[in-house]
């Protein structure tokens, strides 16, 4: 695979998602807030992780040079969570996004991992503009963003949804 961007903070290494990550995005994917929060994407074993992978990850990640990252805590090589840059359908512009095990949580590792992933969308990416959205339900990730720097700005729905979404933005100044 062609060297793309990874990156590190003091406690988090942070790298793009391959099939070699298919037991943890097994995992991540069937935790119970992600099919809360995000929903369920039908991935019921590892082999269906792996074709998730291939089919929904790395396409974006050879077209564009960005996607989903994987995200591990250096002290110990730990699979903890995920986050990334996401070209979705039916939402303007790049949207970031992140999830983590409950159980690495309330520890600092969501802002530390997507503060730098934000950082480096504008410094190494160049993006001019970054959009979230998030469930109105999910307090835990609207005060995440918010602390990222990022503003409300309206509601959206993706194509076949028809659950309104919270719409934050962030541009870099």
């Amino acid at each position: 695979m062609k060297n793309y961007k990874a990156f590190e903070t003091d406690r988090l290494y942070i790298k793009p998602t391959t099939e070699e990550d298919a037991e943890f995005i097994f995992q991540l994917l069937n935790s119970p807030k992600w099919l809360q929060y995000i929903g369920n994407r039908n991935v019921t074993n590892i082999s269906d992780a792996k074709t998730y992978i291939k089919e929904k990850m790395l396409p974006q990640l050879y077209q564009l040079g960005f996607s989903n990252y994987t995200v591990i805590r250096r002290e110990d090589n730990v699979k903890i969570g995920s986050c990334g840059l996401y070209n979705r359908d039916g939402l303007e512009g790049i949207d970031i996004g992140f999830a983590f095990l409950a159980e690495y949580e309330k520890k600092g590792y969501a802002y530390e991992a997507t503060n730098a992933l934000k950082h480096t969308a504008f410094s190494t990416f160049n993006l001019k503009e970054i959009s979230a959205i998030t469930t109105k339900d999910n307090i835990n990730s609207q005060n995440l963003l918010v602390k990222l720097g990022f503003k409300l700005t309206g509601t959206t729905t993706l194509p076949n949804d028809d659950e309104v979404l919270l719409l934050f933005k962030i541009s870099n100044n």
